[in-house]
């Protein structure tokens, strides 16, 4: 298994010869996607989906249907290679997947919410999650967390105890293009001081640099 960080949520994950990309955004560089064999993407917003991104590649896209709406109006030809997930279905890239949760986490009470489904993924013996702009969990014991670790939907606080609650051993920050590095250092010292008494990790990744 090799997961690289690649730009604020996208993620690139690679095991027994396939290669997966999740949530490709503005924050993403092209090359993330060479080679990729399938594209997962959670929701709409333009910070994990770039249509221009997508008609780059010939990789099949697998999104839920709010994102394939978009992806419909924005790239029609990439739509003829788009298939629609719903919450809770089980699917396979090349990878066995399944698709957790339904709704973004609440950016204000007066706005609407969006659609977001997370991205359990089975990789031999290991289980990684992405949960997208969502603090919704697996439902099941993973072994590596790809971690909001900063968002204007949510306080620190929140993100840290998400972690402790889902109990991944492997915490990765991602969604991290909202803090300075100062706020990033400030982030880092409260997960920090309370991932390891439960016997957690949490990493850091460059953009490039992989686990």
């Amino acid at each position: 298994m090799r997961i690289t960080k690649f730009g604020h949520a996208c993620v690139r994950i690679e095991h027994e010869g396939t290669t997966l990309v999740l949530d490709p955004g503005i924050f993403t560089d092209r090359e993330a996607l060479d080679g990729a064999d399938a594209i997962l993407i959670t929701h709409e917003h333009m910070d994990h989906y770039v249509p221009d991104l997508l008609k780059a590649v010939d990789a099949p896209v697998w999104t839920i249907d709010a994102v394939a709406a978009k992806i419909r109006e924005d790239a029609p030809e990439v739509f003829e290679r788009t298939t629609v997930v719903a919450p809770g279905d089980s699917f396979d890239v090349g990878l066995p997947v399944t698709a957790v949760g339904e709704l973004h986490a609440v950016i204000h009470p007066e706005l609407p919410r969006f659609h977001n489904s997370g991205y359990l993924l089975t990789l031999g013996d290991q289980k990684v999650f992405h949960p997208g702009d969502a603090l919704t969990g697996p439902g099941v014991d993973i072994d590596v967390l790809l971690a909001p670790a900063s968002a204007p939907w949510a306080r620190s606080s929140e993100l840290v105890d998400f972690m402790r609650e889902v109990k991944a051993p492997i915490n990765i920050a991602i969604h991290d293009r909202i803090y300075s590095e100062a706020g990033h250092g400030v982030f880092d010292g409260l997960a920090g001081a309370f991932l390891p008494k439960q016997g957690q990790e949490f990493k850091r990744l460059k953009d490039g640099e992989d686990l």
